[in-house]
């Protein structure tokens, strides 16, 4: 594959842009595509071997487009697929990272929260994961099924959004819980509101930027970091541009974006 191919990145929906956010400023050379399933998402409450299949659609779209690399910024799909996928394409593949290690080296009372959506919770991976690594670890997991279609709809702040992390985050910050695992691509855009109902003294782990820090030292490994593009964005979508085009206002320089609506059905 050639190191001046472009980099995949994709979601189910536009969380994943926190993610390509970071990796186009740790390699802004690179060009990039990436693809958010907006047109069936959210992933989270359907059943995983639905999830797979549509995780496998889109990594058949980055193989038409010879992507050196596909970053799968979306939990979900990290958590379900990733590992048999990695046997099946011909390119490198990078999940989202787990964050589990930078929690447990910021947690001073071993109190760790993990929000995430309903499949990565019913996975149990990040619970496991943590008390794999220190088993006096207390782990509260909990599923935050109100915030993917709040943050697809624009609301990132305002009373909807505020009732509903409230209704998730308060349990952990009564329990003590010092640090808290953003185990959604999706959540960082609601940051501030997370902030606020947890308080002072909880730090929010955001595993978007340890994400491409593991794909760029992978790219490197391989001896496969561009030579000479220019730095080229393609974001497509299954549905609703406009809407794209304004929470990845959040996240870019639309200005510098191309925008491309796609359709893996049919």
């Amino acid at each position: 594959m050639s190191n001046n191919a472009p980099i995949g990145v994709f979601d189910s929906g536009i969380g994943g842009l926190t993610v390509l956010k970071e990796l186009i400023e740790l390699m802004p050379r690179e060009n990039y595509i990436y693809f958010g399933d907006t047109a069936r998402i959210p992933y989270g409450p359907r059943p995983p071997e639905q999830i797979i299949e549509f995780m496998h659609e889109i990594l058949n779209f980055f193989a038409q487009h010879k992507v050196k690399m596909a970053v799968v910024a979306c939990n979900t799909m990290t958590v379900l697929g990733l590992e048999i996928a990695r046997q099946q394409y011909p390119f490198a593949l990078v999940g989202v990272n787990a964050g589990v290690d930078l929690a447990l080296s910021i947690s001073k009372n071993k109190k760790i929260g993990v929000i995430a959506t309903q499949a990565a919770i019913a996975s149990n991976k990040h619970a496991m994961a943590i008390q794999e690594k220190d088993k006096d670890a207390v782990v509260f997991p909990q599923a935050c099924p109100q915030l993917v279609p709040l943050i697809e709809s624009e609301h990132v702040e305002g009373i909807e959004i505020e009732s509903a992390v409230t209704e998730y985050l308060l349990p952990m910050r009564q329990a003590g819980v010092d640090a808290v695992i953003l185990a959604c691509t999706h959540y960082p855009f609601v940051s501030p509101v997370i902030e606020k109902v947890v308080g002072q003294g909880v730090t929010l782990i955001n595993p978007a930027r340890e994400t491409a820090i593991d794909a760029y030292h992978l790219l490197r490994q391989q001896d496969n970091l561009s030579t000479k593009n220019s730095g080229k964005v393609h974001i497509c979508v299954s549905k609703d541009i406009e809407q794209a085009k304004k929470m990845a206002g959040f996240m870019l320089d639309v200005q510098q974006v191309d925008f491309k609506l796609v359709s893996l059905q049919g």
